[in-house]
């Protein structure tokens, strides 16, 4: 018994590291090269700095939240393989995390205010989706990305021209929640229901509207 409370208390305080360690942006990257490492900067007018910083610290927001969310749905995961899948994401993401805090600092600009609050309801999110069972859990996770996908496909187009490190960014986060979206769907996730599809979208677009300027 004393062993397996030691265990859960091991367990909680890991988590808890590694979520102050996502909403403080202090997570170490993987050696992946960055998008930006052969992308020379580029003279942008005040106006076009702010929008982008503003988009960015948008997709930075998004990674938080992905870290919180994959953290959730792996404490309460039933299969080994999908917790090690869920890991796997959760250590690409934050490389998406690096990378777009990085470059919000580069445009003079600050991450969002709002990151804990976004992060605590992203964790809860992201246990109750595990508890649903493996399939919705997949689910989840498959539907998130395509949303992902879909908002980044639209900061693509939003973003300055002449911001290429920033658009380099978010060509290779594009690239990474596909194929996690696609790992989930092979795992056998499940297709959510519409309403919690629009639910999700519905978030998704206040957190956008707020974070851009907070």
């Amino acid at each position: 018994m004393k062993k397996k409370t030691t265990s859960l208390i091991d367990t909680l305080i890991t988590k808890f590291d590694e979520n102050l360690r996502a909403i403080t942006g202090s997570l170490a990257p993987t050696k992946r090269l960055e998008p930006t490492e052969n992308i020379a900067e580029v003279s942008l007018t005040s106006d076009e700095k702010q929008h982008a910083a503003g988009l960015m610290r948008v997709n930075h927001t998004g990674e938080v939240c992905a870290q919180a969310l994959y953290l959730g749905q792996s404490m309460v995961a039933n299969s080994k393989k999908i917790k090690q899948e869920l890991k796997h994401c959760a250590e690409e993401e934050v490389d998406h995390l690096y990378w777009c805090q990085k470059r919000v600092h580069q445009l003079g600009s600050h991450v969002s205010y709002l990151n804990p609050l976004w992060f605590g309801g992203s964790f809860i999110l992201g246990v109750v989706a595990g508890l649903t069972g493996d399939k919705w859990n997949l689910g989840f996770l498959a539907e998130t990305e395509n949303q992902v996908g879909a908002h980044l496909d639209r900061h693509l187009q939003k973003l300055p021209t002449a911001d290429l490190p920033s658009q380099a960014i978010v060509k290779q986060m594009r690239e990474d929640e596909a194929k996690h979206a696609e790992t989930a769907i092979k795992f056998g996730a499940a297709t959510l229901p519409t309403p919690i599809k629009q639910t999700m979208q519905l978030v998704s677009k206040v957190m956008t509207k707020t974070v851009y300027y907070l």
